[in-house]
């Protein structure tokens, strides 16, 4: 579970050399242990690299489009991708979309972000899991440690790279992950899994599928795993073990041939061990009912509604000045979201919807650790619209704007553009201006760090303000999509990020007795992002494919004119530079298969306060070698992290950084 307040960040050197590498990944697809599948599922093991960008994604326009056709930086994983990378948990399987920056913290933390500000409050990219959205108000993050699902049972990851406020709303900032999974119907029969080894110690999953009439089709899963703990630089344990046991099901029916329901849910609950210290838990479960109604070929709606609950149980240390103690937090989130597709004319396609959303959070302080009022009710009203226009026969103008109404700062506006030239068959540019802001967290606002010092000695160290403004981003975007030949795909997209209003800590007045205390959270820092992001897909062979990226990224953050930041500009970002990916993907003769997925990621540079630090450089790779001698077995070896006993990922240097070890573990998948 992501610590809720620590402070270390990243101080960014000059450019270093530039490296622009094509690289591939993604293997030929083989037969699913489902015995019953739609057209789509089943025909997705045997894509070719030019019928795999004619999936139909939706993450962009909140309406199905080809992949070819999608005038977004955007990278999509699917299930048999996902299969083939030996990935155990969701967030391993997010290393595949080479325009994430993913780190692992500890056994149980992770940092993950598209474009930088890869923070420990990282909060600037949405991700959303059947179109729930799971980040936390607390800090407008995601616990990842509380995000999985049965990986079999996932139909893609869309991953988007940039904006998507004028869709998606505030927190799609910088970047926005959709995660669909497949339909009751698809996922018939019974599914069993069962492993372990070294790092990942156990894991064991069941899942079954049936129907209880012609059309209408159910699933129930349940699954648990432990990880052991990472290590010190020295080698010795960190003491962060991690266990998670997860339930759930999906029941899908067609009343008609337009009308769909779903009513699906899941409950879990983890148990971290931290250092020192007692364990963290994290509980919740969820429920959510959507109604998809097809009027015709052209025009269609749904109307979605769901439920959601957390209780965090979070350790705090004493922070010199106040014991050690206990933070809890209780959280219910209810959220209504209607949305309709039409086309108005030959030329012309309209999407519009209106949303609502209510959280209830209740706070237990720790000593430490406070949220003032320690009780919270707030509402967020919004509405989108966005139409898209054809201007010429391979000319697009895509213009929309999301208007949300929230409790701390009122409305705010997301804007956005978007030019589409198919310039030629299989190959087109693409143009986008948007607007998108990162709304106050419960952090941002109300955050209290008590101390037990007497009067008049500061009354605590790190105050949050009733004056914290949203951060705005006004982004541009130019980018390039091309279909070059039937064995080579490439996408290739640049970017420019202004910044502004962004999370400064303000020291207090100087002298006795504040000493500079407490410090309170500001809008002094501005600034700006550039870089590109490279991918590509090459499948010399049937029985070989290979797929990967090259990110570049420039952040250039300072205090605004007349501001004061405690961490000197430094403590909003901490990301690499550069990172390269190269998946392969190998069918061997005999029913064997053959996957390495290799990675370099730059110099992280970070902080603790105004003092920088870095994390090396390093270079990775995992493999997996499967063997399925039927279509309803499946054996499997993998390893990770294989070129080093030991390695940082992410953290301040110091000898109780964890580090993430080499693992190996086996797996037996049997379906029928």
């Amino acid at each position: 579970m992501e610590n809720v307040i620590r402070y270390g960040r990243g101080a960014r050197p000059g450019p270093g050399p530039a490296l622009v590498l094509l690289v591939f990944a993604s293997a030929p697809p083989l037969a699913s242990a489902a015995p019953e599948q739609d057209v789509s599922t089943a025909t997705l093991k045997s894509l070719s690299v030019e019928e795999l960008m004619d999936i139909e994604v939706t993450s962009v326009s909140k309406r199905p489009e080809k992949l070819s056709e999608t005038a977004s930086a955007i990278q999509v994983i699917t299930r048999e991708d996902i299969r083939r990378s030996g990935a155990a948990t969701l967030v391993e399987a997010l290393r595949l979309a080479s325009n994430l920056q993913v780190a692992q913290k500890s056994a149980h933390s992770w940092g993950i972000s598209a474009r930088g500000f890869n923070t420990d409050l990282s909060n600037k990219l949405l991700v959303l899991i059947d179109g729930r959205t799971v980040y936390t108000p607390l800090y407008s993050g995601v616990f990842w440690d509380a995000q999985d699902y049965p990986l079999e049972d996932i139909e893609r990851i869309e991953v988007i790279s940039g904006p998507g406020g004028t869709l998606w709303g505030a927190n799609a900032v910088n970047g926005v992950i959709n995660i669909t999974t497949r339909s009751a119907r698809d996922t018939q029969g019974l599914s069993m899994e069962a492993g372990g080894g070294t790092a990942l110690k156990s894991f064991a999953g069941v899942r079954y599928g049936g129907a209880l009439t012609s059309n209408v089709s159910y699933r129930a899963y349940a699954r648990h795993f432990e990880r052991d703990d990472s290590v010190f630089s020295s080698g010795s344990d960190a003491s962060d073990s991690w266990r998670m046991t997860q339930g759930g099901f999906r029941v899908d029916a067609e009343p008609s041939i337009q009308n769909l329901l779903t009513v699906q849910g899941d409950v879990y609950g983890t148990d971290e061990q931290l250092p020192g210290s007692d364990n963290s838990t994290l509980r919740g479960a969820n429920l959510l009912g959507r109604w998809s109604h097809a009027h015709s070929d052209d025009s269609n709606m749904s109307l979605q509604v769901y439920y959601d609950h957390t209780r965090l149980s979070l350790p705090t240390a004493s922070n010199g000045f106040a014991p050690a103690g206990v933070f809890r937090d209780d959280l219910d989130t209810y959220d209504l979201d209607f949305q309709h597709h039409f086309r108005l004319t030959a030329n012309q396609q309209i999407v519009w919807g209106l949303g609502y959303r209510f959280t209830h959070d209740v706070v237990d302080a720790a000593p430490t650790l406070a949220l003032l009022p320690p009780r919270l009710e707030h509402h967020l009203f919004s509405g989108f619209v966005e139409d898209k226009f054809q201007l010429q026969d391979n000319l697009f103008l895509t213009l929309g704007s999301k208007v949300e109404h929230n409790d701390y700062t009122g409305f705010e506006y997301e804007p956005s553009g978007r030019l589409q030239w198919n310039y030629a068959a299989q190959r087109m540019l693409w143009a986008a201006v948007s607007r998108a802001v990162r709304t106050p967290s419960r952090i941002d606002r109300d955050l209290r760090e008590p101390t037990l010092l007497p009067a008049p000695l500061p009354a605590s160290i790190i105050d949050g303000s009733d004056a914290f403004r949203s951060e705005k981003l006004t982004a541009y975007e130019l980018g390039h999509r091309a279909q070059l030949g039937a064995k080579l795909a490439s996408s290739l997209s640049v970017f420019y990020n202004d910044y502004s209003d962004i999370r400064s800590t303000t020291p207090g007045p100087p002298g006795f007795p504040s000493f500079g205390f407490p410090l309170v959270f500001a809008n002094d820092l501005e600034g700006e992002t550039h870089g590109l992001e490279l991918s590509a897909t090459y499948q010399p062979f049937d029985a070989w494919r290979l797929r990967g990226g090259y990110n570049l990224l420039e952040e250039h953050l300072h205090i605004k004119p007349g501001g004061v930041d405690f961490s000197n500009a430094l403590n909003e970002t901490a990301d690499p530079q550069q990172q390269l990916t190269l998946h392969s993907a190998l069918d061997l003769p005999a029913s064997f298969q053959l996957d390495i997925g290799l990675r370099w990621v730059d110099t992280l540079h970070n902080n603790n306060g105004p003092t920088p630090g870095t994390v090396p450089s390093y270079f990775e790779a995992d493999a997996r070698v499967g063997w399925r001698p039927s279509s309803n077995l499946e054996f499997a070896v993998v390893g990770q992290n294989l070129l080093h006993d030991h390695h940082p990922e992410y953290g301040f240097p110091g000898p109780t950084r964890p580090e993430v070890e080499r693992g190996v573990y086996g797996r037996i998948l049997l379906s029928y």
